[in-house]
């Protein structure tokens, strides 16, 4: 693991800088590995002069510390951010690759004015153009980036939480939707509902099972 408190955790957003851009962004998303529920990307410009002492890549923190952060940048006026979303049926439509895609893109095209350079968590996505720079693990190594993972994980955490109550029995508020054994069970019980991903093969069997 990478140490915030180590790492030049602004490097590849000064490189940017030195290649002539103002706006530059990290992107990130959350859910592309669940069974339902929607991929959310965020999309965030930090100023320059950013520093944090435990900001990271979301997976590395606990629920409460990525609240915590989540509320310090969301309030931080100096701070611009967006979140996109694709919902279960687009995914079904057109593949969770091209999905997580569509979000990265929905949630740069809102940051007004639009970047004019983007640092991607992971390998290129060709719908944000050549002006970018996609890093493998840059959720552990940018700040723009962490701070887009830990926006993108909430946001979708909570929405989460509210579709536990919309659809109780499956344990959303638990598992995010991800195909834990409790899922499963509860998939075999009760079928998919509005929000399962048919796409994916446990859903799939399941959908059977349960007809």
């Amino acid at each position: 693991m990478i140490c915030p408190a180590t790492a030049d955790l602004l490097s590849f957003e000064r490189e940017a800088w030195s290649r002539g851009a103002v706006r530059v962004c990290g992107i990130d998303e959350a859910g592309r590995g669940p069974l339902a529920g929607p991929v959310v990307a965020s999309a965030v410009i930090l100023p320059r002069d950013f520093h944090h002492l435990k900001l990271t890549d979301s997976k590395k923190l606990t629920p409460r510390k990525r609240e915590e952060i989540h509320e310090e940048l969301t309030r931080n006026r100096d701070i611009h951010w967006t979140v996109a979303s694709v919902d279960a049926q687009e995914i079904d439509r057109i593949n969770i690759l091209k999905a997580t895609w569509k979000a990265m893109a929905k949630a740069r095209a809102t940051l007004q004015p639009e970047p004019d350079w983007t640092l991607v968590d992971g390998l290129r996505v060709p719908p944000l153009g050549e002006a970018q720079t996609f890093i493998i693990e840059g959720d552990a190594r940018s700040f723009s980036i962490a701070a887009a993972s830990v926006i993108a994980k909430v946001t979708r955490d909570r929405w989460m939480n509210q579709m536990d109550e919309q659809y109780p029995g499956y344990g959303f508020a638990r598992h995010k939707g991800y195909g834990t054994k409790f899922h499963l069970e509860a998939l075999k019980k009760l079928g998919p509902c509005p929000i399962h991903r048919h796409s994916f093969e446990p859903v799939r069997l399941a959908a059977r099972c349960y007809c």
